[in-house]
């Protein structure tokens, strides 16, 4: 399930001694490995379908396996978290080893959660999900966001053993998640976890599923589904097309439920409309689109929708992501495009020459995403889409909670022979042109990229790709201010759980010395956030060669699209074709109607800050000559 945040503890917690001793009393040949190779992972089944110890089925009547009637702790444990119980395990992890990067996109998961309680663990036991990353202690309850990428590494020597147990929720449940906390995120309150010891000769009275999969999904289920992959997908120029299809596809599916039901007397019916669909939105390069957690929509749609729509026995198999039996987890797991090295998904596929590439730096909210959108349109352009953020942070070794949250800073010594073939293979394999096609395997592409954190990353960049070049973005810092200071209030551009930090989730780019803003205000915290952005930014933009980047005002850039697009594409060395009108179109991450003085709004916060700056804001004027 989606969740607003990576991680939640609930606040309940267990013996995990007691746990650990049931455990131990079961005999080893009751594992089984989660996959067909011999990678470190082991799972114990305890719910499964009919209660078979042997099932990995992910529909039918759940019930208890023989070993979870031998443990009665952790079938208390199960009752105290109050839900109506799916799959459940004990999974088991050896030392060195790691579940694999993945996200969880089969239909099992789109309304379940997956609990987590620590029985065995050490503190060399790192879960990632997203940009987070957490060390569960033992007898604790969490659950996570399995719509994001998510991996979990075992470094220490020890064996790891959690109980995981998947859920739709329950009455308890809910309660208990209302009262959880989010790491690094204020807590209202005193955060007092209830402890459940063992009951001795208590018998668990426990939820089981019964329903988990339709026979003929019905219009509402079909339309929620639809509409939320489509909130997910990456702007692509062809949604406008696939949304009317799936459009039409909805309103058929529901005449044709007013008329048969699930009246097996209607699955020809209802099967031709799939088949149907499926052709036409291949047609329309819906196997092209990508989600923003960078699994295919493609793939998505299929197994929310189209593969669960009717039942039948030709559904398709679990596999994990190399294609081998899945029997740990109940989901298809998709890696994004080119995944970590550590992960071993790393995709080898021989991609297009990356020749001059073009990357926009500037802060966060300096306008751009409508530059880069503008850009973009240009033929024989290639961009991966969207923001690199998990295109670069996922590459081991780079992500903030990788380097003790330093910031998103990187220089060229980062870029090792491994990071650099890693990532610009990362590159390669997410192109797309403004027609959503992919380059050809062995042209030499021109790419197009923006990102506001690589505004930290100039040295970095230029040691991945030689003979990159840079396109310098300003904007009035007041303007830049106020958006900056709506974009924190919003919510929508949360980054990290940073440690010790005690005001809002951290939003935007993490800079150096942000620890110095803890218990500032808002308006210091986003000051201080673009000055360090900038001034790093300007030092590393003018000790490159200066043919190697080119400047552009956002005020001049909105008076004159066509000539600034013209002049931009001249520069870079790529043609342009297109007549813009006086007014662009908003991007996608705008988040009120544009007003030059909108930052008026929060003059109190920006004007006696102007002074502060004044010389950076001076330099950053010059830059952009003006």
């Amino acid at each position: 399930m989606k969740l607003q945040v990576p991680f939640i503890q609930l606040p309940i917690t267990f013996d995990a001694a007691a746990l650990l001793a049931e455990v131990s009393a079961i005999e080893e040949s009751a594992w089984r490995g989660r996959t067909s190779r011999d990678d470190g992972n082991s799972a114990l089944t305890l719910i499964t379908t009919e209660g078979d110890p042997a099932s990995d089925a992910l529909s039918g009547r759940m019930r208890p396996t023989p070993w979870l009637e031998r443990c009665p702790y952790l079938g208390q444990v199960l009752e105290a978290i109050g839900a109506t119980w799916g799959r459940a395990r004990l999974m088991r992890l050896n030392g060195q080893a790691e579940v694999k990067a993945h996200v969880d996109i089969n239909y099992y998961w789109r309304e379940r959660m997956r609990v987590h309680v620590p029985i065995v663990t050490t503190p060399g036991v790192r879960f990632q999900c997203g940009d987070a990353e957490i060390n569960m202690g033992a007898g604790e309850c969490w659950i996570f966001d399995t719509w994001r990428r998510h991996r979990v590494l075992n470094e220490g020597s020890a064996q790891r053993i959690h109980l995981v147990a998947d859920t739709v929720g329950g009455e308890r449940f809910w309660d208990l998640l209302s009262e959880g906390r989010a790491p690094g995120q204020a807590y209202h309150g005193e955060w007092r976890p209830r402890l459940h010891p063992p009951v001795a000769g208590k018998q668990a009275k426990l939820d089981f599923e019964q329903v988990n999969a339709p026979a003929v999904m019905s219009p509402w289920e079909v339309r929620e589904h639809m509409v939320f992959l489509l909130g997910e997908c990456v702007a692509d120029p062809r949604l406008g097309a696939i949304q009317a299809a799936l459009l039409r596809f909805s309103r058929r599916w529901q005449a044709l439920w007013a008329c048969h039901g699930e009246d097996a007397a209607g699955r020809p019916r209802y099967q031709a409309l799939l088949d149907a669909t499926r052709r036409e939105l291949l047609g329309l390069g819906a196997d092209r689109i990508d989600l923003r957690n960078n699994v295919g929509f493609w793939h998505a749609l299929n197994s929310h929708v189209f593969d669960m729509a009717l039942s039948d026995e030709s559904r398709p198999a679990q596999t994990d992501v190399h294609g081998q039996p899945e029997v740990h987890a109940g989901a298809v797991v998709v890696p994004e495009p080119a995944a970590p090295k550590r992960s071993g998904v790393s995709s080898s596929r021989v991609g297009p020459a990356l020749e001059r590439p073009v990357f926009i730096v500037s802060p966060p909210r300096s306008g751009s995403t409508l530059l880069f959108e503008t850009l973009a349109g240009a033929p024989q352009v290639y961009t991966i889409g969207d923001e690199s953020h998990q295109l670069i942070e996922g590459v081991d070794g780079l992500s903030p909670a990788q380097r003790d949250y330093h910031s998103n800073q990187l220089g060229a010594d980062d870029a090792t022979l491994a990071v650099v073939q890693e990532l610009q293979s990362r590159f390669r394999n997410a192109l797309r042109d403004r027609e959503g096609r992919v380059p050809e395997r062995e042209s030499a592409v021109r790419m197009l990229e923006k990102t506001p954190k690589n505004a930290l990353r100039i040295p970095f960049l230029k040691a991945v790709f030689p003979d990159a070049k840079f396109i310098y973005l300003h904007r009035d810092p007041r303007q830049v201010w106020g958006s900056m200071i709506d974009g924190w209030m919003s919510g929508r551009f949360r980054m990290y759980t940073l440690p010790g930090w005690q005001g809002p989730t951290w939003s935007f780019l993490l800079t150096p010395g942000w620890q110095a803003l803890n218990g500032q205000p808002l308006g210091e915290i986003v000051a201080r956030q673009w000055e360090t952005a900038t001034r790093i930014m300007l030092d590393d933009l003018q000790a490159l060669p200066a043919d190697d980047w080119a400047s552009i005002d956002y005020g001049r850039f909105l008076a004159d699209p066509q000539g600034e697009a013209l002049r931009l594409s001249a520069w870079a060395g790529w043609p342009w074709d297109r007549e813009l009108g006086a007014q662009l179109p908003l991007s996608r991450y705008t988040l009120s109607q544009p007003d030059p003085d909108k930052w008026r709004r929060h003059a109190a916060e920006i004007e006696p800050r102007l002074a502060q700056w004044r010389a950076t804001l001076d330099r950053a004027a010059r830059a952009a000559g003006l």
